[in-house]
C-alpha cells in the first residue's frame, strides 16, 4: 500500500470518526450531566497527551507565561466550545450540532472583515455566506416545528456560542506565533480545562458520583477519548502531511453530513429530506468561504515576513 493510499484511509478515518464522536457525545449526555461527561473526557484525554509528551518526547513543562496562555486557549477551546457544545446535546440533534460547529469559518470571515478589516468580501465568500447561513435555516426551521425536545432553543444557542469561541480561538491561533508544540498544547489545554469543568460541575451541583456513572456513559468516554482525541489525531495529522491541504480539509464537509446520519440511525435523530438539503446547502457555503479565502492567499505576493 502505497502512502498516498494510506493518507486517503486516514482521511476517511478523520471524517467518519469525527462524525461519529458527536453521536457519542449524545450518548455520553443522556445519563449523565454534561459537563461532567466533558471534563472527565478534557482530564484522561489531556492527561495522556501530557504524560507522553513529558516522559516520552521529555519535553520541558510549561513555563508560567506559557501555562497562563494554554489557560485562557483552554478556556475558550475547551471549557467554552467543548464545553458548551457538549451540554447542548442535551437539548438538539448530533448533526444540527455538528453542522453549527462547521459554520466557524463564517463567522472567522466576518470577524476579520468587521473587526481586523482583512478581508473584503467578494462575490464567491458573499454567496457562501449567504448559502452557509441559508442552509442552517432550513435546518433549523425543520427542527424548530417538529422538534419535541423541551429547551431546544437553548440548545441551538449553546451551540452558536461553542461555534463563536471555536471561531475566536482559531483568529487568536492564527495571529499569535506558537509558543509551545501544538500536540503538547493541547494536551494541557485540556488537562486545565478539565479542572476548570470540574469546578463549574461542583458549583452547579449538576453531577453525580463516578460510580454511578453508567457503562453507557463509560463507553461513550472511551470511544471519544481513544478514537475521537487520539486515534482520529493521529489520523488527522498524518493526512495533512501527505495530502494537498484542500484535499485533507474535506473532513469538515463530511463528518457533519455523517453525524446526521448516524445519528438517525443510532439515537433515532429525526432525519428528513429537508434538514439532508439544508446540511447539503449550508456546507457548499462553507465550501466556497474557505475557497475564497483561498484565492484571497494565493493572490497576495509573499512579502518578507511570509517567507520567514
Amino acid at each position: 500500500m502505497t502512502t498516498k493510499q494510506k493518507a486517503y484511509i486516514a482521511l476517511a478515518a478523520t471524517s467518519i470518526i469525527w462524525g461519529t464522536t458527536w453521536v457519542a457525545s449524545k450518548i455520553g449526555v443522556q445519563k449523565t450531566p454534561a459537563l461532567e461527561v466533558a471534563s472527565i473526557r478534557q482530564f484522561i484525554a489531556g492527561s495522556l497527551y501530557v504524560l507522553f509528551f513529558l516522559f516520552v518526547k521529555k519535553l520541558p513543562l510549561p513555563t508560567l507565561k506559557q501555562l497562563g496562555w494554554l489557560a485562557f486557549m483552554g478556556i475558550l477551546m475547551f471549557v467554552s466550545a467543548n464545553g458548551l457544545a457538549t451540554l447542548a446535546l442535551k437539548y438538539i440533534s448530533s448533526g444540527l450540532a455538528a453542522l453549527i460547529a462547521a459554520l466557524y469559518p463564517l463567522f472567522v470571515v466576518l470577524v476579520e472583515m468587521l473587526i481586523y478589516k482583512n478581508n473584503k468580501i467578494n462575490q464567491l465568500t458573499f454567496i457562501g455566506i449567504v448559502l452557509g447561513i441559508g442552509g442552517i435555516g432550513i435546518v433549523f426551521y425543520d427542527n424548530a416545528f417538529h422538534s419535541h425536545t423541551e429547551g431546544y432553543l437553548l440548545g441551538v444557542i449553546l451551540s452558536l456560542i461553542a461555534m463563536v469561541t471555536w471561531g475566536i480561538a482559531t483568529i487568536f491561533i492564527s495571529r499569535k506565533k506558537a509558543i509551545i508544540n501544538p500536540y503538547y498544547a493541547t494536551g494541557w489545554q485540556m488537562l486545565i480545562s478539565s479542572f476548570i469543568l470540574f469546578g463549574m460541575v461542583i458549583v452547579s451541583g449538576d453531577h453525580i458520583p463516578l460510580a454511578m456513572i453508567p457503562f453507557q456513559t463509560w463507553g461513550a468516554l472511551a470511544y471519544l477519548i481513544l478514537a475521537g482525541s487520539i486515534l482520529t489525531f493521529v489520523a488527522f495529522i498524518y493526512s495533512m502531511k501527505h495530502l494537498e491541504a484542500s484535499i485533507a480539509a474535506l473532513y469538515a464537509y463530511i463528518n457533519p453530513i455523517v453525524a446526521i446520519l448516524v445519528g438517525s440511525l443510532v439515537v433515532n435523530e429525526k432525519l428528513t429530506f429537508n434538514i439532508l438539503i439544508g446540511s447539503v446547502i449550508t456546507l457548499i457555503g462553507v465550501y466556497l468561504v474557505n475557497k475564497s479565502l483561498k484565492q484571497k492567499k494565493e493572490a497576495i505576493p509573499c512579502s518578507d515576513a511570509d517567507a520567514m
